[in-house]
């Protein structure tokens, strides 16, 4: 019985369900309660969440609208993030608000405070000009049209989704509203057209075009400023070339082999198939400009360039990508840049690109000039086509690729412990490489599986599978964080295996890190102290009560499932790494504490997924710890050095309680140690079981 509903259990950990449906637009009363005075609301103008803004004298000063339903990007967790944006009819921000999200970091590491302050920063500035989230580092940015946001460290990811979602809102908003362009499904390179094409065909179809300014026209552009005398580079050379530029859109594969090497190819296709959405541009200047600052730092907005299309700012980022050209093809600083398509974007429609070129104007604190030297673009439609529906790629999909890197090394991590805690069990357990290799592993759990990876499993991520099985939420959380999914798959291919220790002995980074606590006390000397018997049977029991306390929350008080949650010190110990109040600080480092003298006493007697994992432990398909006749009649070493009472009197293994730590197999494998062994050795038998009543047993 308990073995067919843990196998159920593990079913459902792993079912993949379809995503939920993006939310509906707010209702009126709601809008209404987030609209700042002197402003009021309008009037809805489309059936995409836009609504009028009107000012106190009840005439239409702006829009107000919802990124969700116009701009629904996947965030980090795989749904989007929802703000409500207000600008005015000039395309100026007066304020963004936060109506929804699922970011983990923000919904149990950091907090909500941190993201709703990054969207203060929007008040003020316009979508006309080039807002970048990030800073500028050295001298990079000195004189640059860019606009920088702070954004918020540790939450890279989901507050540059937040932004772009922001922009792509507002610049469908900005296009239809004040434009008059109505936004149309997005166009993409056609896979199929197939066409040899040389550079000079670029050139002479206006696939490839280039813009040239002399030095002399330079000093020109800044004559009559404070500037005029500010390079003398320029002077020097009046006929030398300052801005030798040339722009070509690769995102059709017949176009992009016409300029890039094979090997080079294969590295764009491949960015691609992670980037779909994105238009690569290829930029090559020959001239002095050199399209980028000194300090310019990769896969960054570049400082020296800018775009705009119907007047409105077009997103430049590098795709920090190494290529090579082929011959023919004009050689000079060169590097790719992308633009995301999901912004509104069309190449096929005419933009510009401009390089920006910046003079100071004295020593200490040098007064930046600059000028714009502009390039109109247009891919040629024939290479594209134009879907009826946009279709985006699952947000299950996004985020497995936005985490391909780390999941590729933690297969390979995995794969590599089964092995070692199969086949290679003895191995891994002899006397001088247990201790070491244990803790390298351990290292590594709370390193990279923890701290990096955030893959500390929770009890949370269970009772949201139970309530979704019985109707009452969505599996689909469990696909925005594959990291964490694959180490749930592992742990439940360990229940079959071996039980519960795969994951509670080797997997868990909480648990890892009070190993290394108990490592510690005994290098400081520290006195162990363990309860007794009686009380160590009695105090795994709590485990089990916690377990059941949480189950009854979910389902009873489901709003009150996080906060219950906390009895696991995980959030505070490996997602925010210790960076919370000081009672969730306090809390968990009294375990650690504790296990400096008491061997993971938190996993042993407190722990609720622990008891989760014990349950799922009962699919075990076999007893895998080797044992011997002796065992427990008479010999009681295994028994006396098992750290978790995991072994009884009788030997029997009590795989409930057994966390893998290879100890009693070590012991059993070394003929120094097992006492059988050792009395072998010498040519004498075991003592009989009466012999072992009287205390003769080791």
């Amino acid at each position: 019985m308990w073995r067919t509903a843990a196998i159920r259990l593990a079913l459902l950990l792993l079912a993949l369900v379809a995503l939920p449906a993006a939310a509906a637009p707010l209702a009126r009363e709601a809008l209404e309660a987030m609209i700042v005075p002197p402003y009021a609301l309008g009037e809805p103008v489309n059936d995409k969440g836009v609504w009028s803004l009107l000012n106190s004298g009840g005439a239409e000063a702006g829009y107000v609208f919802e990124t969700g339903p116009l701009a629904p990007l996947p965030g980090f967790s795989g749904a989007p993030i929802d703000m409500l944006v207000t600008i005015d009819r000039d395309g100026r921000f007066l304020d963004v608000r936060l109506v929804s999200h699922n970011e983990p970091i923000f919904v149990s590491g950091l907090g909500e405070a941190p993201l709703r302050a990054f969207l203060e920063q929007y008040r003020g500035h316009s979508i006309r000009e080039p807002l970048v989230v990030g800073t500028p580092y050295g001298a990079a940015g000195g004189g640059s049209d860019l606009v920088y946001l702070d954004g918020v460290t540790k939450a890279t990811a989901s507050v540059r989704i937040a932004h772009e979602s922001i922009l792509a809102a507002t610049l469908a908003v900005a296009r239809e509203k004040m434009q008059g362009i109505a936004s149309g499904p997005p166009v993409r390179p056609d896979p199929s057209m197939d066409t040899v094409l040389s550079f000079d065909d670029l050139v002479a179809r206006g696939l490839a075009r280039n813009l040239k300014v002399t030095n002399a026209e330079l000093d020109t552009s800044f004559a009559g400023t404070r500037w005029a005398d500010d390079d003398p580079d320029a002077a020097a050379d009046p006929h030398g070339l300052y801005l030798d530029l040339w722009a070509i859109d690769i995102g059709s594969p017949s176009i992009a082999r016409a300029v890039l090497t094979d090997d080079s190819l294969k590295d764009l296709a491949r960015f691609l198939a992670v980037s779909p959405d994105d238009e690569p541009i290829l930029v090559i200047d020959a001239g002095r400009h050199r399209l980028v600052s000194p300090d310019f730092v990769r896969n960054t907005a570049p400082d020296r360039l800018s775009a705009e299309q119907d007047g409105l700012p077009v997103a430049l980022r590098d795709a920090d990508l190494g290529f090579a050209t082929r011959p023919g093809v004009p050689e000079g600083t060169a590097m790719i840049l992308r633009i995301d398509r999901r912004l509104g974007f069309d190449p096929t429609r005419d933009w510009v690109l401009s390089a920006q070129a910046v003079r100071a104007h004295g020593m200490l604190q040098p007064e930046m000039g600059s000028r714009h030297f502009s390039l109109t673009l247009a891919a040629d439609p024939a290479f594209y086509i134009r879907a009826g529906e946009t279709k985006q790629r699952p947000a299950w999909q996004e985020a497995i690729l936005a985490r391909k890197g780390d999941l590729i090394v933690l297969a390979i991590g995995l794969s590599g412990l089964l092995l070692a805690l199969g086949p290679g069990m003895h191995r891994l357990s002899a006397p001088r490489v247990a201790t070491p290799a244990r803790l390298a592993i351990l290292g590594v759990v709370v390193v990279f599986v923890g701290w990096w990876g955030q893959g500390q499993l929770s009890i949370v991520t269970a009772l949201a599978a139970m309530r979704a099985a019985t109707g009452g939420g969505s599996l689909a959380v469990l696909l925005y964080d594959p990291f964490s999914l694959l180490v749930w798959a592992a742990a439940i291919l360990g229940f079959v295996l071996w039980g519960r220790g795969l994951f509670c002995g080797w997997l868990c980074p909480f648990g890892a890190m009070q190993e290394f606590a108990h490592h510690l006390g005994q290098w400081l000397r520290l006195k162990e102290w363990n309860p007794s018997p009686l009380w160590d049977r009695r105090l795994k029991r709590i485990k089990y009560l916690a377990l059941a306390g949480l189950v009854a929350v979910a389902f009873l008080l489901p709003e009150a499932t996080e906060t219950a949650a906390e009895v696991e010190p995980f959030k505070t110990a490996v997602t925010t790494l210790f960076r919370r109040e000081w009672y969730y600080v306090a809390y968990a480092a009294f375990w650690l504490v504790l296990a400096m003298v008491t061997f993971k006493g938190f996993c042993r007697y407190l722990c609720p997924l622990g008891a989760l994992m014990a349950i799922g432990g009962l699919v075990r398909g076999r007893d895998w710890i080797p044992r011997r006749t002796e065992c427990g009649t008479p010999c009681q070493l295994c028994r006396v050095r098992c750290r978790y009472g995991a072994i009884k009197a009788s030997g029997r293994i009590d795989y409930s309680e057994c966390f893998q730590c290879l100890d009693c197999v070590t012991i059993h494998d070394d003929r120094r140690q097992c006492v059988p062994l050792v009395l072998a050795a010498r040519g004498k038998a075991m003592p009989g079981p009466r012999m072992a009543k009287k205390g003769v047993a080791a």
